[in-house]
């Protein structure tokens, strides 16, 4: 069930990217970074298993971000894509701070949902951390290899740059990630599973994503601003 879920979860997520590209445009995108991230950062917390492997939620939430960036880098630019990883990066602190926030406050005796919230949102700042550490290196990463390949391929092979830029990118993502939200939580040989397992699901879901990178050039968007 577990792997069925999560083909087919792969699968709709990625299909509303392009959706939402071609109703909202630009600002579908920049909306799709800010909720898939955020939302990552919230399933990662799970570990399951998956083709008889470790591995942590959120890996398809968190491939598509990288999507939603290459469509922004290959219609709109270099600019937009990098405004929407920094709106993703805004986003992901001050969901961070004001969940410490809340976390403050004195709930009253009949409440149920603190201790619920302190162990989702308890370990969030260092979840968090490790986040916003990976999600910058491999981004800016991102991006600029993306437009370096363009450059280099004179425009051609959409597939290379998209899957080229995104997995070497994934990689330097999950390194970091990993490492910083995972240390001393787990022993070394279930770590190096976990960094390992995410990278190759991650780097599955990039494949996965080509077929939807040329179908969103395809259908084209209903933004004004795209001409």
């Amino acid at each position: 069930m577990n792997e069925i879920l999560w083909l087919c979860f792969a699968v709709v997520d990625l299909s509303l990217v392009v959706v939402l590209f071609r109703l909202f445009g630009r600002s579908g995108l920049y909306a799709l970074i800010v909720f898939n991230l955020i939302l990552c950062n919230l399933q990662v917390i799970k570990t399951v298993e998956l083709f008889g492997l470790t591995t942590t939620l959120g890996n398809i939430l968190y491939a598509s971000v990288y999507l939603s960036t290459d469509l922004l880098s290959e219609f709109y630019g270099k600019n937009e894509a990098k405004r929407g990883v920094l709106l993703g990066f805004v986003a992901l602190v001050m969901m961070t701070v004001y969940m410490q926030i809340a976390l403050k406050f004195v709930p009253t005796p009949e409440d149920f949902a603190q201790p619920h919230l302190e162990a989702i949102f308890g370990f969030m700042p260092r979840i968090a951390l490790a986040s916003m550490a990976a999600y910058l290196i491999s981004q800016t990463h991102d991006v600029w290899a993306f437009h370096r390949l363009k450059e280099r391929t004179n425009g051609r092979h959409l597939w290379l740059r998209n899957n080229v830029s995104t997995m070497v990118s994934q990689m330097l993502d999950s390194a970091v990630f990993c490492f910083v939200a995972f240390w001393g939580v787990f022993e070394g040989p279930v770590l190096a599973e976990i960094f390992l397992t995410t990278y190759l699901f991650k780097a599955f879901v990039a494949a996965l994503d080509t077929p939807f990178i040329y179908l969103a050039r395809k259908v084209g968007t209903q933004d004004e601003q795209f001409a």
